[in-house]
């Protein structure tokens, strides 16, 4: 199963692909997406969209794998936070692929076995489990490779949540 894991965020969105067989993981790729600041949010949104089309196309996933959205306390982070994940969740669908939605305590305890594991225990995790040099730079690309990995673990293609 290959899968393509998105951290959305409008300024940087994180994106990392992994494939999985069993207890086998392997690293395909991961980087970001990246939007000029000052950019009005509708290009920034199209950019975002285009780009998620071709890693599609790019990686040929079997599923697409989104952190849930979330808020702490910046509602309007969390509103531009809400567009991204949309224009990702819209060209997995075009795409015609499943997608799974994940929570960052989901994925913490599915890398870590710990669902309040910092980022460098996270980053550590990822390393070992993909067998790289050094951590996954940058966080977003990081937090993408660890929703994809979880997805992997969930072992759900089809109907997912």
């Amino acid at each position: 199963m290959r899968v393509l894991g998105f951290d959305p965020g409008t300024a940087t969105t994180g994106y990392g692909v992994v494939e999985g067989k069993g207890n086998r993981l392997k690293h395909i790729a991961h980087g970001t997406i990246d939007t000029p600041a000052g950019q009005h949010f509708a290009a920034r949104l199209k950019t975002i969209f285009e780009e998620a089309q071709g890693l599609l196309e790019t990686f040929k996933p079997d599923a697409v794998a989104i952190e849930r959205l979330y808020f702490k306390q910046n509602v309007t982070t969390g509103i531009s936070v809400a567009q991204a994940r949309g224009v990702l969740a819209l060209a997995a669908e075009l795409a015609g692929l499943p997608i799974g939605e994940y929570g960052p305590a989901e994925a913490k305890t599915a890398i870590t076995g710990y669902g309040k594991a910092d980022k460098k225990q996270m980053q550590e995790m990822i390393r070992i489990l993909l067998n790289l040099d050094a951590p996954p730079r940058p966080d977003d690309a990081a937090d993408a490779l660890g929703l994809a990995i979880c997805q992997i673990h969930a072992g759900r293609i089809g109907s997912l949540p």
